[in-house]
């Protein structure tokens, strides 16, 4: 029974509002998981963001903690759904929770300066300051859910040729922040005159001009001369083959495979490849110590006749494998090779095992692999092939590394592991951005799917389905051009980061100074 202050009333007079925003909040993260591929609904991104806008608006910084994190959950849970395909919940959730947590220190931050004047400008930059904690905490890193990578069909992708991935995350969301602001203004504080809406419509506005404008900077000429490029996806074999029968039976597929086109090219089938990719794993076998691998490879090398970088497990002199690419010339065998730098935790390495041991077992499915120290770029023919191997292409800094000195980009990729989830297309959306960050074509050869050639301007000419055996030949634009976003580096990050935290301590003192003595 309600006594006679009301108190009962007074609380669901607090909570029902309470509630509705963690539903809006959850409802946004989920709209922006829906705006990522294999969907093409991009301009859902702006849209989550207004939403999150208007929601921790005017708030203290713990709800705008908790609300953030509704966000975050919404969004990273299912996005990062795949990570569970391996090694089961024990990494797909606690890690969905650890990136949603730092979401939400973003958006405590971003209420608190949600008070100050041009408030969408310093929220946008304060949630790139946030991706940018996200690639390198926890675990050397999770960048994956960057906003950036929801946007290969989006217009806001030429912006990635101006300053990379940030200056996308951060056009997204000052779109959707100056959206909501000029919401509030119209429908809560029913400000109708142009001067009001002006500024929150530019912040709106101007972001998607911006990107028309910079159209113009992403190049397609081949301003380096041409390659006639071949990726082989051999497949993998049918589940119930032990472990070892399981690594020959991928070599034997790609090989196979190769042959194969090998005897297209001679009966005027296909064009004879200049250069030819395998992806990632397609020798879980060590031709070092393997003889009978060393020569199924050689034959293939042979019988195409064109270089072959090659997906490899190498092991080293202290017995740790290595995930390796072998650059192998069909006359003189392994000339060169790269190691990954960038390793993948929950699957090639296992951060706290013998922690995550105590809830399962599983944990020790992951591997415990060593990681390369420096980017190669191959000499493949005319081409000159910078490599980043599978969950490296998530990394501003090791594209980056790895594109400088090249014509072209590989992406050798093995996502046989995480079945028909969406992980292959989220992962082909950032070659595509990569594309356009760096005026390179890019060549994705997956084990089982989807491999693709994809041009500079982030378009997809040609790709393969999942779980299939397939062999793509395509005459590609060997570029050397050096965009803008090559030679800023990560500075625009830095000082979008900079740019956001001092705003940040700027409302903080504000807010002080407010505060009654």
């Amino acid at each position: 029974m309600p006594d006679d202050t009301g108190g009962p009333r007074v609380h669901r007079h607090v909570l029902v509002p309470v509630l509705a925003r963690v539903l809006v909040s959850t409802a946004a993260g989920g709209l922006l998981y829906l705006s990522a591929p294999p969907r093409t609904l991009w301009w859902l991104a702006p849209i989550a963001f207004a939403a999150l806008g208007s929601v921790v608006y005017g708030r203290r910084a713990r709800a705008g903690f908790g609300y953030s994190l509704c966000f975050g959950l919404g969004y990273l849970v299912p996005l990062l759904a795949w990570t569970g395909v391996f090694v089961g919940p024990v990494a797909w959730l606690p890690l969905s929770a650890a990136e949603a947590l730092l979401v939400a220190l973003s958006g405590a931050a971003i209420a608190v300066v949600s008070t100050l004047p041009a408030w969408p400008v310093w929220a946008a930059l304060l949630w790139v300051a946030g991706e940018a904690l996200r690639s390198v905490f926890p675990f050397g890193g999770f960048p994956w859910g960057n906003i950036a990578f929801t946007q290969p069909e989006g217009i806001y992708l030429p912006l990635a040729a101006v300053a990379g991935t940030p200056l996308i995350a951060l056009a997204v969301a000052l779109t959707g922040f100056g959206a909501a602001e000029a919401g509030r203004r119209l429908v809560l504080e029913r400000r109708r005159s142009p001067r009001a809406l002006l500024a929150p419509a530019l912040a709106a506005v101007l972001p998607i001009a911006a990107a028309f404008a910079a159209v113009p900077l992403v190049g397609t000429d081949a301003n380096d001369g041409t390659a006639v490029v071949a990726i082989v996806q051999g497949n993998v074999p049918r589940a119930g083959l032990d472990f070892n029968a399981q690594r020959r039976a991928v070599l034997d597929n790609h090989v196979e495979r190769t042959q194969q086109l090998a005897a297209d090219v001679a009966a005027g089938r296909a064009e004879q490849p200049d250069l030819v990719i395998w992806p990632e794993n397609a020798s879980d076998i060590d031709p070092y110590r393997n003889p009978d691998a060393w020569a199924r490879i050689e034959a293939a090398a042979r019988d195409i006749d064109a270089p072959i970088a090659i997906g490899s497990v190498l092991v080293g002199d202290d017995d740790q494998p290595r995930n390796t690419v072998l650059l192998w010339d069909p006359d003189r065998g392994p000339i060169d090779q790269y190691t990954k730098r960038q390793l993948q935790p929950f699957g090639e390495t296992m951060p706290w095992r013998s922690f995550f041991r105590l809830f399962t077992s599983a944990v020790d499915r992951a591997n415990n692999f060593v990681p390369g120290d420096e980017p190669v770029v191959f000499e493949m023919a005319n081409a000159r092939v910078g490599i980043a191997t599978c969950y490296e292409v998530a990394f501003d800094g090791v594209v980056r590394e790895s594109v400088a000195g090249s014509n072209l980009l590989a992406v050798p990729t093995n996502n046989a592991t995480f079945g028909h989830s969406e992980m292959t297309y989220q992962q082909l959306a950032m070659d595509r951005v990569r594309a356009v960050e760096h005026g390179r074509g890019v060549v994705v050869s997956a084990t089982s799917g989807v491999s693709a050639f994809v041009r500079p301007d982030g378009s997809v000419s040609q790709q393969t389905g999942l779980f299939t055996d397939a062999a793509l030949v395509e005459r590609v634009a060997l570029r050397s051009t050096t965009t803008l976003s090559d030679r800023l580096g990560s500075s625009p990050e830095w000082g979008m980061t900079l740019a956001g935290l001092a705003a940040l301590a700027t409302a903080i003192l504000v807010r002080r100074r407010a505060r009654p003595s």
